[in-house]
């Protein structure tokens, strides 16, 4: 039934001879592409000429298209309940949830001589993910857990945490956050003895589609020293220790 409606509403726009922007996907080939979580890039990908835009003119382009959404889908905005969640959703999506959009939140990466001289693995784990599935926009919830070996310089810890927020808080591919998360960390500490390892679950597997509770999604970056079974085996070990 639903099949022979998309087919319907495709007809007039298929009779045009053009890729029309609204042309519906009887095949489902794109949210099989989504389902299996694939990706193009390590690179989130962006249209740098909204991405520039200012904060007050996405409020605005986001808000009436949110309004529009809700109407579609037979809501009364004229509810006191629902006549702000356009605004709020807005302000979510640009201030929020999707903050780590715009290189102007990327966080300061300051470093710090290695006074101490250590020379040992640091390890901080349990660090919070929060971030949104590119696919369907629905929530990515976990932990990630971080290590290095310093060299001349450190990083503040919060800065760990900071980093895996800026990456998380923007539609994402859970493969793309591990490796954006450990490819900055490379760069900025002049080491390729970074691990970055993410435990998560997707709400869109949840709450759509096969609707499974309870699986949770791994995946791991490895580099210089951990590539190393002792010090990978170490580090294992190390984020299943509860403290």
């Amino acid at each position: 039934m639903i099949d022979q409606e998309l087919k319907n509403l495709n007809e007039p726009l298929k009779k045009n001879g053009t890729n029309h922007p609204y042309l519906v996907d009887e095949n489902n080939w794109l949210d099989e592409l989504g389902d299996s979580h694939q990706t193009t890039s390590i690179e989130t990908p962006v249209n740098t000429e909204y991405l520039n835009k200012s904060d007050a003119e996405k409020l605005v382009k986001i808000q009436h298209h949110f309004k529009e959404i809700m109407e579609t889908l037979g809501m009364d905005l004229s509810d006191d309940s629902l006549k702000g969640t356009p605004g709020r959703v807005a302000k979510m999506f640009v201030k929020e949830i999707f903050s780590g959009l715009s290189p102007r939140n990327m966080p300061d990466m300051s470093l710090f001589e290695n006074k101490f001289g250590y020379k040992e693995v640091l390890l901080e784990k349990n660090i919070t993910v929060q971030s949104f599935c590119e696919h369907h926009f629905l929530p990515i919830i976990g932990k990630a857990h971080i290590a290095y070996k310093p060299g001349d310089k450190v990083i503040g810890l919060s800065k760990l945490n900071r980093i895996v927020d800026y990456y998380s808080r923007r539609p994402q591919v859970q493969e793309r956050l591990t490796r954006q998360i450990a490819e900055t960390l490379r760069q900025v500490l002049e080491t390729d003895s970074v691990a970055v390892y993410i435990e998560a679950v997707h709400f869109c597997v949840q709450a759509r589609g096969i609707e499974h509770q309870g699986c949770t999604t791994v995946t791991s970056d490895f580099g210089g020293d951990f590539k190393k079974e002792n010090v990978r085996h170490s580090f294992y070990q190390s984020i299943q220790t509860n403290i």
